[in-house]
C-alpha cells in the first residue's frame, strides 16, 4: 500500500476546521446561526393564539372547534408561467394531507359521480357513429314541432354534452321540453384511417335525414359543439333546407383567428402528409396538443382543487371533468389531413372556397336563424373564430353570447346551468316553433 502524508484526525494543529468560524464571543451557538425563520400562512398566528388561551383555561381537550378558515388561495392559474411550479411541492402536499385527513376521520372521498346519466335510447347506427335520443322529462312542456340535434366534436367523447347530473346540456334542453337528438361519432379504429371529410359529412347528413324522418319535421335544430360546430355550420351551407335553427357552441369558422393552434398546425413547421401517413392520429398526440397550448394547467387544478375543498362538490366535479378529458379517441387520418389542411392552413370555409364532393360550401347561404356562442378565455377557439359565422352567414336572425369560462369551463362549468343553458333552451324553442325560413331549395 502506497505512504502518503498522515493526516492527524480532529481539528488541524494550530486552529479551527477550516471553512468554519471559532466560536467565542460575538458568536451564536450553531443551531442559532444556521436557523431560517419560517413563513406562517395567513391565520396560523389567529389559531396558535385561540389554542394557547384554551390550554390556559384548563381545556387541554381544546373544547368546541374554531371553524376552519379557508385554504390561503395559491398563487396559479392556468395561465401561470412555468417558474410557478416552484411554489407547487407544498400546495400539493397540502392537498394529499387533506384528502388523508378526510379519509382517516371517516369523511368520505367520494366515489367517482356516474357520467352520461340523462335517459337515451339509441335510435339509430351508422357504423362507428350512433344517434341517441334522450327520452323526455316528466312534466316538461310540450316539445316544439322540430327537433334538435347535438352534434359535439369528433376529437373528445360526445357526453361532455351530458357530463352529469346538473352539468348536462342534454339534460338541460330535454327538461326544457325539447326533442334532443345527440350524435355520437364513435371511435375510429384502424381501418378508418381511409374515412374522409366528405364522408364524415355524409354520417352527419344521414343522421340529419334519420331525425326528419322519424319525427316528421321539415326542418331541425342543430347545435354543434367545437369541431363539431365547424361541420354543423358547412352542413347547414349544402343543405339550407335542412336546418330550422343553427347554434355555434365555441366552433371555428374563421381559422385566421384561431389563435394558439394555428400557429402549431402553421405549414412552416407542421407537415400534415408526414403525420397522416402513419395512420389515425392517436389519442396521445391529439392530446399533447391541447396540454402543449396550457403546460401548467393539470397542476393548476390540483391547485384550484385544494382552493375548493370547501366547496361542496367541488371534487366529484373536478374527477367528472378529468375523467372526460382523459377518455380521448383517434381521429381519422384521411379526414383530418382535409381539416388542417383546407380550414386551419388555408382557411377556406372562411374565404367561400371550400368544396365537398365539388360543392362550394358558401355560408352565405344559411338563411335560418343563427346563434354563436363564445367563452372569454377560450384559447382553443378564440371568440372571433366562433363569432365569424354571425357574418358570413345570410341570416337575418342572428344572435352572439358570450359565457365565462374556458372552451370546456363554459359547457360543463358550475355557471353553466345558470347562464348557457337557459338560455341556449329559450333561444332554440322560439325558433324551432317557428315557420321554416324560405330558402332557394324551398320555394
Amino acid at each position: 500500500m502506497a505512504q502518503g502524508r498522515h493526516r492527524p484526525h480532529g481539528p488541524r494543529a494550530g486552529g479551527h476546521r477550516r471553512g468554519r468560524p471559532r466560536r467565542g464571543a460575538g458568536h451564536e451557538p450553531r443551531a442559532h446561526h444556521d436557523r431560517r425563520e419560517r413563513q406562517t400562512r395567513p391565520g396560523e398566528h389567529e389559531l396558535r393564539g385561540a389554542a394557547l388561551r384554551r390550554v390556559a383555561q384548563g381545556d387541554v381537550r381544546g373544547g368546541p372547534q374554531e371553524p376552519r378558515p379557508r385554504p390561503p388561495r395559491l398563487p396559479l392559474s392556468g395561465d401561470a408561467p412555468v417558474s410557478a411550479l416552484l411554489d407547487l411541492p407544498g400546495a400539493l402536499a397540502r392537498i394529499a394531507l387533506d384528502a388523508a385527513t378526510q379519509t382517516a376521520l371517516g369523511g368520505d372521498p367520494s366515489p367517482p359521480t356516474p357520467l352520461a346519466t340523462t335517459p337515451r335510447d339509441t335510435v339509430f347506427e351508422d357504423c362507428s357513429a350512433r344517434v341517441y335520443r334522450f327520452r323526455p322529462a316528466e312534466g316538461a312542456p310540450a316539445a316544439p314541432r322540430r327537433p334538435v340535434l347535438l352534434v359535439p366534436s369528433m376529437i373528445n367523447r360526445w357526453f361532455v354534452l351530458d357530463l352529469r347530473p346538473g352539468s348536462s346540456l342534454a339534460e338541460a334542453l330535454v327538461a326544457s321540453g325539447l326533442d334532443v337528438y345527440l350524435l355520437d361519432w364513435g371511435t375510429p379504429r384502424d381501418e378508418d384511417r381511409f374515412l374522409s371529410w366528405p364522408e364524415v359529412l355524409d354520417r352527419l347528413g344521414r343522421a340529419v335525414r334519420f331525425v326528419r324522418r322519424s319525427t316528421g319535421a321539415d326542418g331541425v335544430g342543430i347545435l354543434g359543439y367545437c369541431m363539431g360546430a365547424t361541420l354543423s355550420s358547412i352542413y347547414a351551407a349544402l343543405h339550407p333546407e335542412q336546418v330550422a335553427a343553427l347554434v355555434n357552441l365555441a366552433g371555428p369558422i374563421d381559422f385566421s383567428h384561431a389563435g394558439m393552434l394555428g400557429h402549431m398546425v402553421d405549414p412552416r413547421w407542421f407537415d400534415v402528409e408526414a403525420i397522416t401517413d402513419a395512420g389515425n392520429l392517436p389519442a396521445a398526440q391529439m392530446q399533447s396538443g391541447f396540454s402543449a397550448m396550457r403546460p401548467t394547467l393539470q397542476l393548476a387544478k390540483l391547485v384550484g382543487q385544494y382552493d375548493r375543498l370547501h366547496v361542496p362538490g367541488a371534487r366529484q366535479a373536478l374527477d367528472a371533468i378529468e375523467r372526460w378529458g382523459n377518455d380521448n379517441i383517434p381521429f381519422p387520418a384521411a379526414a383530418y389531413r382535409t381539416y388542417i389542411t383546407e380550414l386551419y392552413q388555408q382557411n377556406l370555409l372562411a374565404r367561400g372556397e371550400h368544396r365537398v364532393r365539388g360543392r362550394v360550401a358558401r355560408l352565405s347561404d344559411i338563411t335560418c336563424p343563427v346563434m354563436a356562442i363564445t367563452a372569454e378565455r377560450d384559447t382553443i377557439c378564440p371568440p372571433a373564430a366562433a363569432l365569424a359565422l354571425l357574418s358570413l352567414s345570410g341570416s337575418s336572425d342572428t344572435r352572439a353570447l358570450s359565457v365565462p369560462g374556458g372552451h370546456v369551463g363554459a359547457v360543463v362549468g358550475s355557471r353553466a346551468s345558470k347562464e348557457l343553458y337557459p338560455a341556449v333552451a329559450q333561444w332554440l324553442r322560439e325558433r324551432l316553433d317557428a315557420p321554416l325560413p324560405k330558402t332557394a331549395a324551398t320555394e
